[in-house]
């Protein structure tokens, strides 16, 4: 587990602070800015839960059954049983670092004072993410309104000492075991707790904030594998300079060019136009990688922009203010983030789309200027690259599928209550999925462009000096080159691996400088 130490204050939380406590074990402290917060914020409640009067989460029920007021030696019962009763999720479990995620910033919202919890219930809350802790929650249960519900009762259930969880070493075991292990004393829930632990959009937040993180990495390998596959097809350079995206000023496309010119910097492929098979242009799938990849930054730059904003916010129904009131609203909605998660769904399938089209070119003889049939070592003995494409293309069908918007559905609930929801758990979940696919996409580009680049050199051409540090890299990760067929799978994995863990990006890097 990582030493690094994440502390909590009252203003909210940084991306890089959620990959830390979700991904990296990082440990979890409480400021004390936070604690007084949490104080202050409590005695407000304990004074409106002495009146007489019916106040929102305090002192009533829940969602279409609000109007009920209910009776102080039951409100203990009623924080209990909206935990019980809401951890209601179906399906497979979600990844340990989704959750770690979603109570992270769970404790975020807590910490800033405006829940009205207790300080010892923020704590523990601490407790069980240092301990390794991690509530087993499902993959249905969240409408992405009113917070992610049953993704969030099911962590709540666990500081409570019930249902099941995870321990560190990774063995699913009752809670109050696990918090025994461990020393934690499971939390009794008071007024407005147990609806303070499940009125956020922590889930669909901490999935995003995660995707940015991985699509960073895979734009930037995508750059690094369109120059490949320009230099492999005796493309021209001459449509990445600097004096072409600057009458076109979105910023992402001019990123994306002088990526794609630093990693042909030196090669002795491009330009070729007016050789034995002479081009005007080359296709778009080559000359408008910029415009492309440039456009999904750009959009990266939005959702991380809406991140933000949520990364320093406080969601929760009803809220503390700061004169004492507490009030009512509708925060919890998931639609800013769901937007977003669904337009980077968007733009990850486009981005796969167009890695496609150019593994495609980098196989077809007739396409390919030169290259052998599926860059094969003796064709029709040998398949090459043929289905290492068909996957591809699998890869990209699904894309295209999981770009559908989640947040344009919406099922009213709770008795028509909550009638109108932003489905962004779905929205993040399905986003999952497709970072997934494009690292593996991203993958087969490099695999069949690596292989298209040696080729080449194997005829007298000479390769960029990135080139030849991103093929020497993938070739000692365990991806071979050409030659006569083989298992190509472990190949296509290994290439899968290099991409998604950054090391394509830091196997250049040394040769071209920081890349964007």
């Amino acid at each position: 587990m990582d030493m690094h130490t994440v502390v909590v204050g009252t203003s909210g939380t940084t991306a890089e602070d959620v990959v830390a406590v979700a991904r990296h074990g990082a440990r979890v402290e409480l400021s004390s800015a936070a604690v007084d917060a949490l104080a202050a914020s409590r005695l407000i409640v304990d004074a409106l839960a002495a009146k007489p009067e019916p106040v929102y989460g305090v002192s009533t029920g829940f969602g279409a059954l609000a109007s009920r007021h209910i009776s102080t030696e039951l409100r203990a019962q009623l924080q209990r049983n909206i935990v019980r009763s809401h951890a209601a999720g179906m399906g497979p479990r979600v990844e340990r670092e989704v959750v770690r995620a979603l109570m992270f910033l769970r404790l975020k919202t807590v910490a800033s004072g405006h829940t009205g919890v207790r300080p010892e219930v923020a704590q523990a809350m601490a407790d069980v993410l240092n301990a390794g802790i991690t509530p087993v929650v499902h993959e249905y249960g969240s409408l992405g309104c009113s917070g992610d519900l049953a993704p969030l009762s099911h962590c709540a259930l666990t500081l409570m000492g019930e249902g099941d969880a995870e321990g560190p070493a990774g063995t699913v075991r009752p809670a109050g075991e696990l918090l025994a292990a461990h020393g934690i004393t499971p939390v009794e829930l008071r007024e407005k707790e147990g609806l303070a632990l499940l009125n956020g959009t922590d889930g669909m937040l901490g999935m995003l904030v995660m995707a940015l993180a991985d699509l960073r990495n895979l734009y930037t390998s995508a750059d690094i594998t369109a120059a490949l596959s320009l230099e492999a097809l005796l493309g021209t350079d001459k449509v990445l300079a600097p004096e072409l995206h600057a009458i076109r000023p979105h910023p992402g496309q001019g990123v994306s060019a002088d990526n794609m010119l630093r990693v042909l910097a030196g090669s002795g492929l491009t330009g070729h136009h007016q050789d034995d098979a002479p081009r005007v242009q080359d296709a778009y799938s080559v000359r408008c990688a910029p415009q492309v990849n440039g456009a999904g930054r750009d959009t990266l730059d939005y959702a991380a922009v809406v991140a933000g904003r949520e990364l320093a916010s406080s969601v929760d129904n009803p809220v503390v203010l700061p004169d004492g009131r507490v009030e009512s609203n509708g925060n919890f909605h998931g639609a800013p983030v769901a937007y977003v998660l669904d337009f980077l769904a968007i733009v990850a399938a486009d981005l796969g789309s167009i890695c496609e089209r150019r593994t495609d070119r980098l196989l077809d003889k007739n396409r390919s200027h030169g290259l052998p049939p599926f860059l094969a070592d003796d064709a029709g003995v040998d398949s090459g690259l043929m289905i290492a494409q068909y996957t591809q293309a699998a890869l990209v069908s699904e894309m295209k599928r999981l770009a559908v918007p989640a947040s344009a559905d919406s099922i009213p609930s709770s008795a028509m209550q909550e009638d109108h929801v932003s489905m962004g758990w779905s929205a993040a979940r399905k986003l999952r999925t497709a970072v997934d696919n494009l690292a593996r996409i991203v993958a087969v580009e490099l695999y069949a462009a690596t292989r298209a680049v040696e080729i080449r050199a194997a005829e007298g051409l000479v390769p960029a000096p990135a080139s030849q540090a991103a093929v020497a890299a993938l070739r000692a990760a365990g991806a071979e080159g050409p030659g006569p067929d083989r298992f190509l799978a472990p190949d296509l994995a290994a290439a899968d691996t290099f991409v998604r863990e950054g090391r394509l990006v830091a196997a250049v890097e040394p040769v071209t400088g920081p890349l964007a």
